[in-house]
């Protein structure tokens, strides 16, 4: 019987051998799939300043965050935290390092994040994600909007779901500027936020937002047609101008969403469309964004997201760094792709060989033979001890993908066999 609660804390995600190792092997599909696409990999601790997380603290962040007190230290004083995303700590990074780094830097950052936000399933307060981003000086050219957004549907290829992923793309200067043609700019904070949240309620209830932050008929009317559309980009474009709403602004967003379109066919992408209710809640977002979705599970939400910022490091320095970046968010990728059913999810052995000496005295040539296997690039145990073989090949089948039995024949031949566990 239990002497405490050992269960692990709610929000944070422990599995088994053999699910870890599907977990595992997932990570490492998107760091090979990252690196493919000349994505450099670094890392940033997990240790931040408290001044440099809380910099451009919004909403809720301030509350969410996990402060480290050291001893003598109160939790209000504390200087130190947790990182919550890759984003804040990159743009640290990039201040830091700026004279010894090459531009337009590519980057992939994999790694934990905590975030105190209420558990709930699916959702973690300890989670892994895996970032790619793209940052420059003074400029950086929109190509890299599109070559962050193939890599990631790359990299969704690779998961072999078993229903593909589409990527909705957008972009933040489209409804900037047919706010400011309504003349809405002072109440774009409300309506964006109705925007983002208009697929999880009733269309009435999104009406219903829209009126009592004061809309006429006509601006409601146009907001209501602006976010149906979607799909083919040229055709969303037409659908924008339809609007009759012009000026600068708008205008630099559909010629940059119509060039990330091109770009992205170039690439030979087709699993992507336009689509006018892509906003993306963080106030860094200037331009591009994109989520990435499961249209047959759309009540899963999105599974990847991210964005164009014009200035990164705008808190940190005078220096303009724009940049464009993508996150897959693991933990809950994994937790709604196993609860759906949409990868394998048979046991995957987390080793390759066991070696199983039938009695101690093969142990000796056991030893040797795990260590040619692991020269050549094998993971391998020894299923040592007194048990009886069948025992041994009973346990040896739990956790590795093949076995080899060394016996009294084996060690005087030098030769054996690998027998692979069905």
């Amino acid at each position: 019987m239990k002497k405490i609660n050992t269960a692990p804390i709610s929000g944070t995600q422990e599995l088994l051998p053999e699910t870890q190792a599907i977990f595992d092997k997932l990570k490492d599909k998107i760091a090979k799939k990252y690196k493919a696409h000349g994505f450099l990999n670094i890392e940033t601790p997990m240790l931040e300043r408290t001044e440099i997380l809380l910099a451009k603290a919004g909403g809720d962040t301030e509350k969410q965050i996990y402060k480290v007190a050291k001893t003598a230290e109160t939790m209000e004083d504390a200087t130190e935290a947790l990182r919550f995303d890759h984003t804040v700590p990159l743009a640290r990074y990039i201040v830091e390092h700026e004279s010894d780094l090459v531009f337009p830097l590519k980057v992939a950052q994999m790694g934990e994040n905590f975030r105190g936000e209420r558990a709930q399933r699916g959702r973690f307060r300890e989670f892994y994600q895996c970032d790619v981003d793209v940052v420059s000086r003074e400029k950086l050219p929109l190509f890299y909007d599109a070559d962050v957004i193939s890599t990631l549907l790359d990299t969704f290829e690779a998961f072999e779901l078993k229903t593909p992923v589409v990527a909705r793309i957008s972009n933040r200067k489209i409804l900037k500027g047919l706010l400011a043609g309504l003349n809405l700019e002072e109440k774009a904070s409300d309506i964006y936020s109705i925007i983002d949240h208009s697929e999880k309620v009733p269309a009435e209830k999104t009406e219903a937002a829209l009126d009592e932050i004061g809309l006429s008929a006509d601006e409601k009317a146009k907001i209501l047609e602006f976010i149906e559309l979607a799909g083919e980009c040229e055709k969303v474009v037409d659908g924008v101008k339809a609007l009759e709403v012009e000026n600068e602004v708008l205008s630099q967003g559909l010629s940059e969403l119509t060039e990330v379109a091109e770009l992205l066919k170039a690439s030979s992408c087709d699993n992507f469309v336009a689509d006018m209710r892509i906003v993306r809640g963080l106030d860094y977002y200037t331009g591009t964004v994109f989520e990435f979705v499961l249209p047959e599970y759309k009540e899963i939400g999105s599974v990847c997201g991210g964005g164009r910022y014009e200035n990164l490091a705008e808190y940190f320095t005078d220096q303009k760094f724009p940049g464009v970046g993508g996150s897959i968010g693991l933990n809950r990728l994994f937790y709604v792709l196993s609860d759906k059913k949409l990868i394998k999810m048979a046991d995957e052995k987390p080793l390759d060989i066991a070696v199983v000496p039938i009695s101690e005295k093969e142990n000796s040539y056991a030893l040797e033979v795990a260590n040619e296997k692991r020269k050549e690039g094998l993971s391998v145990t020894i299923v040592a001890g007194d048990r009886k073989l069948g025992d041994k090949m009973k346990y040896a089948s739990k956790i590795a993908k093949a076995a080899i039995v060394i016996g009294d024949a084996e060690v005087a031949s030098g030769k054996y066999r690998i027998k692979e566990f069905i």
